[in-house]
């Protein structure tokens, strides 16, 4: 069983960790770059996936080379086995198609084609969710959206998964896909290792990986002589190792542009808190006068 798992670096949008410039455009310099939240479910359904039925996952990311550190993160998320990062110019500025035609290059060009691709459902920048299924178009797998839980029958040849339908009234759907399949998972996957020998299978992967990732950070780290790309477990692929069409990636290849970004509003500066003491009853009484109008509904 191999599994890939698509994961994107983007801005860290906690308060105070964003900047713009005076145009108001993002300052990706900077503000620090870490995983896609979104992607962490994905990464826990390969897991489960990985626990529960063996084989082998890799990572896979198409960005600048600071995303090493988050295929890294990755990697001891996932207990992967291999990081694969996307890389030149010429792929940036892509908009989701120009993406997804680039990634799912990429896992075409994998030596163990995957029988199972994992996504987030969005990212925390663009929120579009169209990348996944639109890599899963290029590459003409089932795609199973909004996964809850799932089960692989390598025997059979499947994928039962639950999935949330959302209309009028929040549906839970039963669906069976043969592999290969592309899954998108939602933010209410749970995985679940019931039996003991997956348990003791968990503990033994998180031990492994987590040497694997340290490993990987000794070619990451400031001043070492050591180059990732040297590193077996991990490989870089421009657009001439996948053989891509500059006219068709990165933002010639894009159909689509940003017409505008707003910045996140900014808590109101004005607020301030006062220190009471809860020993103090004339301080206490004081509290309790101010929230009286909001208790009664005002």
């Amino acid at each position: 069983m191999h599994t890939v798992v698509l994961t994107k670096g983007v801005p860290d949008f906690r308060e105070g960790q964003v900047s713009f410039d005076d145009d108001g455009h993002l300052e990706r310099g900077k503000t620090p770059t870490v995983m896609n939240p979104n992607d962490r479910h994905a990464l826990r359904a390969a897991l489960q996936t990985k626990v529960r039925n063996g084989g082998t996952v890799s990572l896979m990311s198409m960005g600048p080379p600071g995303y090493m550190e988050v295929l890294q993160e990755g990697m001891r998320d996932v207990y992967a086995d291999d990081l694969y990062l996307l890389s030149d110019r010429e792929m940036g500025a892509a908009d989701t198609w120009a993406t997804a035609m680039t990634v799912a290059t990429g896992i075409q060009k994998l030596a163990d084609p995957p029988d199972l691709v994992f996504a987030g459902f969005k990212t925390a920048d663009g929120e579009t969710g169209h990348t996944g299924p639109q890599t899963e178009w290029c590459l003409d797998m089932p795609l199973v959206t909004h996964v809850i839980s799932l089960d692989i029958a390598e025997d059979e040849g499947i994928l039962r998964a639950k999935r949330l339908v959302e209309g009028d009234v929040e549906e839970i759907e039963t669906v069976e896909a043969p592999l290969p399949a592309f899954v998108v998972a939602d933010p209410e996957f749970e995985p679940t290792y019931r039996r003991a020998d997956h348990r003791l299978r968990h503990k033994d992967l998180r031990e492994t990986a987590g040497d694997r990732a340290d490993e990987f950070g000794e070619y990451l780290d400031d001043g070492s002589d050591l180059d990732p790309t040297d590193w077996d477990r991990f490989t870089m692929w421009d657009h001439a190792a996948l053989n891509l069409d500059p006219d068709y990636i990165g933002l010639d290849g894009s159909p689509t542009i940003v017409a505008g970004v707003d910045p996140i509003p900014k808590a109101p500066s004005e607020r301030e808190a006062t220190v009471v003491d809860p020993n103090d009853d004339a301080a206490m009484g004081g509290v309790v006068e101010e929230l009286a109008p909001y208790a009664g509904g005002d």
